[in-house]
This record gives C-alpha cells, sequence and structure tokens, in this order.
C-alpha cells in the first residue's frame, strides 16, 4: 500500500484547490493508498524566520507534525494556485520553516555538497492558474516549477517531481472544471499503485 501525502497549499478553504486536493484523495484511497491529508491553511506556525540559524527557532506543533507525516510519505502531492508566477506565501512560509537541514537536506562538511535527506520519495505538483499553460510554460519559462522541481523537491532528493497545470480557470466552464477534476481523479487512481 503506497503512502501519499496530499498538501492543499491555497488559503482559502473553498478553492479549486481544495476541490482538486479532495478529487485525488478520495479516488487514491479508493484506489488502496493510505493518504494523508494535510491543508496548510490550518496549520498554527509563525511564518517568519527569527533568528539567524533557522534550527535556532523552535518548532510549533504543527510544523513538528507537519515534519512527522512528511517523513512518514512515500509520495508528495502538493496543490496550490500560480500567483505572480509563483506558489502562494503560505506553502512559501511553510518550505522555510519546515524543510529544514537535519530533516529535509545535510551540508556535508567543508562544503563539499550535501544530503538529500528526502531522498525516496516521488511527488506530484497540481497547480491552478489564470494563465493558460502554454503560454506559462513558453513565454514564462515555469518560474514555480523549476523552483518546487529543482531548487526544493529536488534539492532535498524528492524525485521524480511531475507537474499537472490546471488552467486557464478564470473564465472557466462548468464541465471544463469537471474535466479538471476527473483528470486529478485519475491522477489519484494511478498514482495509488
Amino acid at each position: 500500500m503506497r503512502r501519499i501525502l496530499v498538501i492543499d497549499a491555497h488559503p482559502r478553504a473553498g478553492s479549486f484547490c481544495a476541490a482538486l486536493a479532495t478529487a485525488y484523495v478520495e479516488e487514491s484511497r479508493r484506489a488502496g493508498a493510505e493518504v494523508d491529508r494535510l491543508d496548510l491553511r490550518d496549520l498554527r506556525f509563525d511564518p517568519m524566520l527569527r533568528d539567524d540559524v533557522a534550527l535556532e527557532q523552535p518548532l510549533e506543533p504543527d510544523l513538528e507534525q507537519a515534519q512527522r507525516r512528511l517523513a512518514a510519505a512515500e509520495h508528495l502531492v502538493l496543490v496550490y494556485p500560480i500567483w505572480w508566477g509563483s506558489y502562494p506565501a503560505l506553502l512559501k512560509a511553510f518550505l522555510d520553516r519546515a524543510m529544514l537541514p537535519g530533516f529535509a537536506f545535510k551540508y556535508r562538511p567543508q562544503g563539499r555538497g550535501w544530503d538529500k535527506l528526502l531522498a525516496g520519495r516521488s511527488a506530484r505538483v497540481i497547480s491552478t492558474m489564470d494563465t493558460p499553460p502554454l503560454l506559462f510554460r513558453l513565454l514564462m519559462g515555469s518560474p514555480a516549477h523549476r523552483a518546487m522541481g529543482r531548487a526544493t523537491l529536488g534539492f532535498c532528493g524528492v524525485k521524480p517531481v511531475r507537474f499537472t497545470d490546471v488552467g486557464s480557470v478564470k473564465g472557466s466552464t462548468p464541465a471544463q472544471r469537471q474535466a479538471w477534476l476527473g483528470e486529478a481523479r485519475k491522477l489519484g487512481r494511478q498514482e495509488a499503485r
């Protein structure tokens, strides 16, 4: 049974991202996966790094629990909107505070590289956007995907990282939204194995 952690990183509970996360969760459970869902908007933590060294700032209980849930997962699913070419501040704050040295990665002595402490996990990113996905890729160069896939998850050893773009959401029809929810269900079913 595959252990999946679905992280809904949209700040609002009634968002289309929340609906996509729910569709993925329901279908992957139906397909036999052990699925945990983490809604970042429900966590209580200081989003600011307040000490010069991140490890000196104590983690709040919600972040400690989130780290345990990340460590237990074999597959990560992050669902979030693309705003200003990137992901929401809520997700950035979570990454800054939870993906710490000693948990997600560890620098080697004398600055000779690092150990990727989240190796052995894979990830799926489902991102909604108002920009047509083709324009996001061709004109903007997919900045959010590069940051998440390479500079964050890849840096910590998560691979492969696959991306599913949902858009343009603004002005979409109910039929289009149902099709996107169907795609999330299909991914949940496939990735449960």
